[in-house]
């Protein structure tokens, strides 16, 4: 066997396995990590977390002094639009101005009527007893500071009539940044130690139940929601390991702690920060799916330490808004943020595949181009013809080989006509007409599998790039390169599509077999090549089909682009080398008769 014929099997095969593999790559699963020192709790265990509100905490203590108003209100800064909710002292709506949904700012908490809201206080390490007393609040603006603070306050008193207050502050900038503090400060009236001891744990601070918009179910592959932390000991992010329960992570070694734990969605992200590490004693989250109001429910909390202390003050710091890597670099140098944050490591709270560095260097060539086109569609058309340029020398000699082979074709079939039922000496003469030739059958291969870091890194890239969400291609058609676009609903579902019909995977499916037609030129396959060559032209256009029937649009539009290119590139090769091939192979075949003649002469 030659050297050509074994690469030709190994490239084969590499192909094959992507071809199989392609959903386990593009579409896995949540990525996990090994969670050290952690537990997970199957969600049939009775430990559950179910939320529950009322007055009374248990028969330890309850709130004094008359009712406060308990009427929502709204402070705004340049990004977001918060409604804070004095019962339980929280925040029961965060609009996103810059970011929309339906044409309307979208909405960043997404919560059913029954849930409780984010920044919820609880009893102890108890989170089915959460503190919703009705809160007073005072609004202050420090304009020194660019900052507005909002003050609850609640007093309350103990079973054997000692009192203490709860204060909770969130302090939210005025400028343009997501990034709001909540100082949580607890004290005794009379100077005598705060009676929330538990257990060795004073009170849960909690975020949820769930990052938006809306959305009626989760998919791997298109939306999703992740639990994620960073141990700074541990050199980078990890992500939560579990499936529909409690993830606790409450054994710590000396000077071991979690820097930060965060919900990530496909576009959002939430980040909890504990600004004072050793208070906290346990870190929780949860994931829980339902049959009736939100599907999935995704819940981070920070449970603190008790204390003998008479008064304590706990810093935490919460990124709410987009997954965007300018927005959230801003804390890691004190000067960006009013607040004077510095290395937290933000970005590695975004979802990015291996590939993150290329999808970086994409995302900014495209930015680079809009700014001059203003339409992404637009944009990632001429980006791809760019990519296409910039791979012409390395798929320029498969391009060639192609024609070459289609001169070959008088060729090859004479030698199909030669050996009709040999396979075997079929494939010797063709692998000795190649050699003879200088053509590798499997060099058009080469440029797509050059092509794949590229094809995975921009998936990742046009799959959560917010920049394209709400983003236009073509009026009535791609309104919204981010989602599959819809020519028209089904009264019925079909298996493996559902009721949307999308255009963009069949014009898809219909240029990638014509590509793979032109490219794999499967007329001139050997015998023992013909099965592949089928599979590869039929085949993996009809697999990928499926896979990418629900893709966003923007993804669907580079790789019909990439398609068509590679079509027109092929054909103007075809025509333009394989009459110049078909003179040299006419004149080597003339040469060759005459030396014939010459020789028979003598």
């Amino acid at each position: 066997m030659d050297r050509n014929t074994i690469l030709a099997i190994v490239l084969c095969t590499i192909v094959i396995i992507f071809s199989t593999t392609i959903q386990a790559v593009f579409f896995a699963p949540d990525p996990s990590a090994v969670v050290e020192d952690a537990t997970v709790i199957d969600s049939n265990d009775s430990t559950i977390i179910t939320h529950s509100a009322s007055n009374a905490y248990g028969n330890d203590f309850k709130a004094i002094g008359d009712e406060p108003d308990s009427s929502t209100f709204v402070i705004e800064n340049e990004v977001s639009e918060f409604t804070f909710d004095p019962v339980g002292a929280t925040v029961s709506s965060i609009k996103l101005k810059e970011h929309h949904t339906d044409g309307e700012p979208s909405e960043f908490i997404f919560k059913d009527s029954d849930d409780v809201n984010p920044f919820m206080l609880y009893v102890g390490d108890d989170k089915t007893n959460p503190i919703d007393a009705v809160f007073d609040y005072k609004i202050t603006n420090l304009s020194d500071r660019n900052i507005t603070q909002v003050r609850f306050s609640r007093s309350f008193e103990t079973s054997d009539g000692k009192e203490f207050t709860i204060n909770k502050i969130y302090a939210v900038p005025m400028n343009d940044e997501y990034m709001v503090q909540l100082v949580v400060n607890i004290s005794t009236a009379d100077g005598s130690s705060i009676p929330l001891n538990y257990d060795g744990d004073s009170y849960t601070l909690g975020f949820g139940p769930q990052v938006g918009p809306y959305f009626e179910s989760m998919s791997s592959s298109y939306d999703y929601r992740r639990i994620n932390y960073l141990r700074d000991d541990r050199g980078g992010k990890s992500n939560v390991n579990y499936s529909n329960g409690v993830f606790t992570y409450n054994d710590f070694d000396a000077d071991e702690y979690l820097d930060w734990m965060s919900l990530t969605g496909k576009y959002f992200v939430a980040i909890g920060i504990p600004e004072t590490l050793d208070i906290i004693n346990e870190y929780t989250a949860t994931n829980m799916t339902y049959s009736s109001g939100v599907s999935q429910e995704n819940y981070f909390y920070f449970t603190r330490k008790a204390t003998t202390d008479s008064t304590i003050t706990d810093v935490y710091s919460y990124y709410l808004g987009p997954q965007s890597a300018s927005e959230l670099d801003r804390y890691d140098r004190a000067e960006d943020n009013v607040f004077g944050l510095e290395e937290h490591r933000l970005r590695e709270a975004m979802d990015s595949s291996w590939l993150w560095w290329l999808e970086t260097i994409l995302n900014w060539c495209l930015s680079m181009i809009y700014r001059v086109i203003p339409n992404y569609g637009v944009a990632i058309i001429i980006l791809t013809i760019i990519i296409k340029l910039l791979l012409h020398p390395l798929s320029k000699k498969g391009t060639e080989s192609t024609a070459k082979m289609s001169a070959l074709t008088p060729k090859l079939n004479a030698i199909k006509e030669k050996y009709p039922d040999n396979p075997q000496a079929q494939n010797a003469a063709m692998a000795k007409l190649y050699k003879e030739e200088g053509i590798n059958p499997m060099s058009s291969c080469w440029p797509m599998l050059i092509q794949f870091p590229i094809l995975i890194a921009f998936y990742g890239l046009l799959n959560k790039n917010i920049d394209l969400r709400g983003a236009m291609f073509i009026p009535g058609w791609i309104t919204d390169l981010s989602i599959p676009e819809t020519i028209f609903t089904l009264p019925f579902r079909i298996p493996l599509i559902g009721n949307q019909i999308h255009l963009l995977p069949i014009l898809y499916t219909f240029s990638m077999i014509f590509s793979m037609k032109i490219t794999q030129n499967s007329s001139s396959a050997a015998a023992g090549q013909a099965g592949m060559m089928k599979f590869m032209t039929y085949g993996m256009p009809i697999i990928f089909f499926f896979i990418l029937y629900n893709a966003p649009s923007g993804l669907l539009v580079y790789w019909s682009a990439t398609n068509l290119i590679s079509i027109g590139t092929q054909i103007y090769v075809n025509k333009k080398k394989g009459t110049q091939f078909k003179l040299e192979i006419q004149k080597e075949d003339e040469e060759k008769a005459l030396a014939k003649k010459k020789k028979r002469r003598k």
